[in-house]
């Protein structure tokens, strides 16, 4: 096998060749057919997030260990089954849950192995798959794909799983009132197709970017708003017909988290969902007066994932723009995005060494 594996944070992905894998036990093996580029592979390459005041959170400090091979957004085909594994259909594509836990604890007992203590994550704990296979411990993580194209399905499990755990916490104004977007990248412009999806009132987006904006537009926003114009939050409450009661950060940086605070509603919830960095720039007098919600949004479950597979396979979710590229490309595609050079998502496939980017049928 072959990968594009970290071995320095803060370093290039690195080329390598692998003996082949043998599965043990209830481990199944898979040929890799799509791996999604995502910005907490950014994070993982740089060693950390930034949380403001001068201070960072190290994954060193956490106990992850290097190399690691990124990558947790993967689809594949099976290729060889462990001897626990019972019985795989060989024939069928599947997508990969990559948030496990350790599967004994209390939290992965009530379904929330994405919140475990002592997390599995591929392509952070355990190897992902920015690779031509992947180890995977066990048949329950694998989700039928069938009638995806791969780049399509590949986002489904951070991208989509993300935005749709976030959407479950403001269901209750999602028939009330407009929701807000912070962020039109891979994650906005996914929310916006499961919004759509799900029959949901459609928002307003966010984004200083003019080309994200404008795809945010095409895909089905109300409206799109500069958050550095004077009169940003006046345009969001007149699209919104009011201060919204839900904002969803996609960005999670001290300017996004701002705005956020400063356009919500009161009594509203504001989600935070990225890993951008930085400290909460709110003052704390704020949260009571305006009697804001705020709450973290880590994916999503086993469960949920189940669910939107299974919303995806009936059709129901429009691709978001996609671009493919060659498995050697990893880390140059890494500094595209975090250039903020991609719209939409960026999906490396093993068996495209002697292609260029490709545009994904939209």
């Amino acid at each position: 096998m072959h990968c594009q594996c970290l071995r320095t944070f803060g370093q290039k992905l690195e080329g390598e060749h692998r003996p082949d894998m043998t599965p043990q036990g209830t481990e199944v093996i898979l040929r890799v057919t799509a791996a999604g580029v995502c910005h907490t592979d950014l994070h993982i390459r740089e060693g950390g997030f930034d949380l403001g005041h001068g201070r960072r959170m190290n994954y060193a400090d956490r106990g992850m260990s290097l190399p690691v091979i990124a990558g947790h957004e993967v689809t594949g085909n099976v290729e060889a089954v462990g001897p626990e594994a019972g019985e795989i259909d060989t024939t069928t594509p599947y997508a990969i849950y990559p948030w496990s836990g350790c599967s004994s604890c209390a939290t992965c007992a009530a379904g929330n192995e994405q919140l475990c203590a002592t997390p599995a994550f591929m392509g952070v704990h355990r190897d992902g798959g920015y690779a031509s296979h992947i180890r995977v411990p066990h048949p329950r993580y694998l989700f039928d794909a069938s009638g995806l194209a791969p780049e399509i399905a590949a986002p489904l499990a951070c991208s989509g799983l993300t935005t749709f755990a976030a959407l479950k916490k403001i269901s209750e104004t999602s028939g009330k009132q407009p929701p807000v977007l912070i962020g039109a990248g891979g994650l906005g412009l996914m929310c916006l197709q499961l919004l759509q999806a799900q029959n949901l009132m459609m928002p307003v987006v966010v984004d200083i970017a003019a080309d994200k904006r404008a795809a945010a537009l095409e895909a089905g926003a109300i409206a799109a708003v500069d958050p550095t114009e004077a009169d940003a939050v006046a345009k969001v409450h007149a699209a919104c017909g009011g201060a919204p009661l839900a904002v969803i950060d996609f960005v999670g940086a001290e300017p996004t988290a701002e705005f956020a605070m400063n356009v919500v509603g009161k009594g509203g919830t504001i989600i935070v969902v990225g890993l951008f960095g930085g400290a909460a720039p709110w003052p704390l007098p704020m949260l009571p007066l305006k009697s804001v919600t705020v709450r973290g949004s880590y994916t999503g479950s086993l469960t949920e994932f189940g669910e939107l597979m299974a919303l995806a396979r009936q059709g129901h979710i429009r691709p978001i723009p996609t671009r493919r590229y060659p498995l050697e490309a990893a880390d140059d595609v890494l500094n595209e995005l975090q250039e903020g050079r991609i719209i939409g998502r960026a999906i490396l496939e093993a068996d495209q060494t002697s292609k260029g980017p490709e545009a994904a049928a939209d």
